[in-house]
């Protein structure tokens, strides 16, 4: 199956806290998108990496997404080596996206700029016709996404394009509420987290917000890139 655009996150919820409604809004528009979680989330504080099988899977039921698939490596040990660039590569020659969107750059979680660069590096690297790679005993093509654009997770990073997901802002919240065990729950007697309070949940809402102030908009969501854009005419731009 060939996807438009496919998103990675290095764990379940990442997708969701940062481009879920730039997913919404490409599917409304009849693109095809698919999300590929690094790991199960296994280190995480609250929940366990069953509970964030079963709510990784709720969420992509609530964005429409075509596939969603884990890659099961080591959550906090995964590395940038040629090994899981392997694994990164088929999955990239198996769905042939034009769009790839990954871990934001700079962040606070030491995976989030690890499984950023993983992926960029990996996008790069499916392009080269001599890494051959097989999936199912079938030589693989090579490919290379279009474009690669990182979303913006903890840190407010200076977003290079943002897009706008006015109408789609209910849709992310929903999606991230599928993860009931890492948000905020008055009634949870699990220990607090950074991402557990209130103010973190409500956080995601108003950055959207503040984004979508700063162009016109209601909500949008922000992006960096790994080179200059172009458009065909400034008539293009909002």
């Amino acid at each position: 199956m060939k996807l438009d655009i496919l998103a990675f996150g290095a764990h379940p919820d990442d997708v969701e806290l940062g481009c879920a409604g730039t997913i919404a809004k490409e599917i409304s528009l009849g693109k095809k998108v698919g999300i590929i979680d690094l790991t199960r989330g296994e280190l995480g504080t609250r929940g366990t990496a069953e509970i964030r099988d079963q709510e990784a899977a709720k969420a992509a039921q609530i964005l429409n997404v075509q596939i969603r698939e884990n890659l099961n490596f080591r959550d906090g040990f995964f590395k940038n080596d040629e090994l899981h660039q392997l694994e990164i590569i088929k999955i990239i020659r198996k769905f042939k996206p034009e769009i790839v969107l990954c871990n934001a750059i700079n962040d606070r979680h030491i995976d989030h700029p690890k499984g950023s660069q993983l992926v960029s590096d990996s996008c790069f690297l499916s392009g080269l016709t001599k890494i051959e790679t097989y999936l199912e005993n079938n030589k693989q093509e090579a490919w290379r996404p279009k474009a690669v654009y990182h979303y913006i997770q903890w840190k407010n990073i200076e977003p290079d394009f943002v897009v706008d997901i006015s109408e789609h802002i209910d849709l992310k919240m929903q999606s991230i509420l599928a993860y009931s065990s890492q948000f905020y729950d008055p009634k949870s007697n699990e220990p607090e987290t950074p991402i557990t309070s209130k103010n973190f949940l409500d956080s995601v809402k108003y950055r959207a917000q503040d984004l979508g102030r700063l162009v016109g908009v209601a909500y949008a969501e922000g992006f960096t890139t790994e080179r200059y854009l172009a458009v065909n005419s400034l008539q293009n731009l909002l």
